[in-house]
């Protein structure tokens, strides 16, 4: 049986309760609920607006789509977008689904987001953009993306999915770009079964997205709007398709719970935090672990570990031991993702040298986070840890 595993329900009655709403009312498809809890998330992210979709990774899809069909595109064919080596599938994926060329950054070894220091080398006359991932909850440096992106007239959108809540600046991470998504998957903040989100000012891309979200019609749309007009024919207005979209609708069970999550999520983070100031304390008296260094306020999506020293190289040994332990474990996001055998399917530039993912890849680890308090679970891997390092 796990003792400490990676992830855990968040639901109580409450969730139950909305389900059951949800089955008496006899509208499953998205509704009403799916618009209230868009109004709902867009007000607590402090944003305009927010689209729900059936996944994080469809909230990245639709969120690349989006900047590919404004009116005036942010992204055509043959674009380059700067991203970073450490992140999901899903960061990547829909760059090039919509015919732009990836340009793989390393990262920061300590916080573990895109090192900012070397996206300058890598931008060219073709660079439009930089898909900023916020890795494990932790803020990346959004001031010096900032900088850069303005000094070579890039826009920055943001992959949120494992840092719902964090902040920098006192401003809640998923808001600094252009676009910011997030996902409600069982394993993150809050969980809406599957589900995602993407949060925006802007009224044009909310629009487009919204179109994209249901079969690129204009049904969703207002009568003027930024797409594509209406009639006023109501019977044709109902099928006419103006974008090339997809079918990423959720369900109004999956918004139903989403509100009574999103009423709980406040007491979510500050237990995440409190954990993650008793994971810090506990591993500043051991020799050869290296843990991410916090930017801003993180939301600690989990905990990560870097072997090094003497343990350099010894993942393999140690593994074994937590799942003795039942403690469970997995890789840091995907490691270095350009080392997965997708990537030959996947446009990109030629890959660098990315030697602090590829010390992620081949020497780190993460444990889980929760909603509920850690003690016992963090005094049960700090002695599988220290035990560890004394046996090397």
């Amino acid at each position: 049986m796990t003792q400490y595993s990676l992830a855990s329900t968040t639901w109580d009655e409450q969730e139950i309760d909305a389900i059951n709403e949800v089955i008496k009312s006899g509208m499953y498809t998205m509704g009403e609920r799916v618009i209230a809890f868009e109004a709902e998330f867009a007000k607590k992210m402090g944003s305009k607006f927010a689209v729900m979709v059936n996944s994080g990774s469809s909230a990245n899809l639709i969120l690349v789509s989006g900047c590919r069909y404004l009116k005036k595109p942010k992204l055509i064919l043959g674009d380059e977008v700067i991203v970073p080596a450490v992140s999901w599938s899903t960061t990547y994926y829909p760059v090039t689904q919509i015919g732009a060329v990836l340009k793989f950054v390393d990262i920061d070894p300590d916080t573990l987001n895109i090192d900012v220091t070397k996206i300058e080398e890598a931008i060219t006359p073709k660079t439009k953009a930089i898909f900023v991932v916020n890795l494990l909850g932790n803020p990346a440096d959004w001031d010096s993306l900032k900088k850069i992106a303005d000094k070579y007239e890039l826009f920055l959108i943001e992959d949120n999915a494992e840092s719902l809540g964090a902040t920098l600046s006192g401003k809640l991470l998923g808001t600094f770009g252009f676009g910011g998504t997030y996902s409600s998957f069982f394993s993150h903040h809050i969980s809406t079964m599957e589900g995602g989100l993407v949060a925006t000012d802007d009224e044009e891309l909310y629009q487009v997205m919204k179109s994209l979200r249901a079969h690129g019609w204009t049904r969703d749309l207002p009568e003027k709007n930024h797409v594509f007009n209406k009639t006023g024919h109501a019977w044709d207005d109902l099928y006419r398709f103006v974008l090339p979209g997809y079918n990423v609708r959720p369900l109004e069970m999956e918004a139903a719970i989403g509100s009574v999550q999103l009423r709980k999520l406040d007491s979510f983070i500050a237990t995440r935090r409190k954990n993650a100031a008793l994971f810090q304390s506990a591993m500043q008296d051991l020799d050869g672990y290296r843990i991410q260094k916090e930017n801003g306020n993180s939301s600690w999506f989990g905990f990560s570990l870097i072997l090094e020293g003497k343990l350099k190289g010894k993942r393999a040994g140690l593994i074994p031991q937590l799942t003795r332990a039942a403690i469970d474990s997995r890789p840091i996001v995907t490691g270095n993702f350009a080392r997965n055998p997708v990537i030959e399917h996947l446009p990109h530039l030629d890959i660098g040298p990315l030697p602090a993912a590829d010390n992620i890849h081949d020497n780190g680890l993460f444990v889980g986070n929760h909603h509920y308090d850690l003690n016992n679970e963090l005094d049960l891997l700090i002695e599988t840890l220290t035990n560890f390092e004394r046996s090397i």
